[in-house]
């Protein structure tokens, strides 16, 4: 892993391999965390169900018709048989599936890319903080920063937004960033944007009034945002850039 002076290295960084087995195409998708999608099995078309490992709606992304890129699951129990780990969108490929969003983040802590939140003397996952269990906790310099972590999969135009779909569980957690903020501690919110031609990135506010206006009050109260860049490109998550928020884009 290339370490040191990351933010300042022109090229994309390759964060982590993702391996896939198969590529396919959507048929339907009966619920949020099912798709139905045919791939090509020994000379013959078949219908299977995968999992979806992402709550948000994907419309843009999961659709009959379109390709995705599947993962054979390592547990024969499972009713399904495959995981969804990417869809085509525009000529590329966007990162659909949240259980490497932990691997991600933390290599965006371990790798200096955010200032505020590198140097750090200690770094936990899953603290709980109030009623919900937070991302990390992590200390520097005898200060505690609470962080959340949320992956963005939708953009309009060159502009990320999130989330794709209302979100109860992100609002409860960014409340408790605000809370956080207003016991002494800080507190900071990675957003993973997986959109790769994003210029900056906004809350929300059409899909999930309510998110985006918890979203405003953290702004407000001092919690600090982070959205950092990501392309899927080769089975490779590589690592773009940070991008501003879109109230301050120039």
């Amino acid at each position: 892993m290339e370490k040191g002076n990351i933010p300042g290295n022109k090229r994309p960084l390759k964060v982590l391999q993702i391996r896939t087995d198969v590529q396919g195409t959507v048929i339907e998708r009966p619920n949020r965390f099912l798709a139905i999608v045919e791939i090509l099995d020994n000379g013959m078309f078949k219908h299977e169900k995968v999992h979806v490992h992402d709550p948000g709606r994907l419309i843009d992304i999961i659709y009959p018709g379109n390709r995705v890129l599947l993962r054979k699951a390592e547990n024969k129990k499972r009713k399904t048989t495959w995981d969804m780990i990417a869809g085509r969108f525009s000529g590329e490929w966007i990162l659909i599936n949240s259980s490497f969003h932990r691997q991600i983040s933390t290599w965006i802590i371990d790798n200096g890319i955010i200032d505020y939140l590198s140097n750090a003397d200690i770094l936990l996952p899953e603290q709980k903080y109030g009623d919900s269990r937070l991302d990390y906790l992590l200390e520097k310099q005898g200060r505690k920063i609470w962080i959340e972590v949320k992956g963005c999969t939708l953009a309009e135009g060159n502009i990320a937004s999130f989330p794709d779909a209302p979100t109860i569980r992100g609002k409860r957690h960014v409340e408790e960033l605000i809370k956080a903020v207003s016991e002494g501690y800080e507190a900071a919110v990675i957003v993973l944007v997986f959109r790769p031609h994003s210029r900056c990135f906004k809350a929300n506010e059409i899909i999930d009034p309510a998110f985006a206006q918890v979203f405003n009050r953290a702004l407000e109260a001092g919690v600090k945002i982070f959205p950092v860049m990501f392309s899927f490109e080769k089975g490779n998550i590589c690592y773009q850039k940070q991008i501003p928020l879109c109230n301050i884009c120039k």
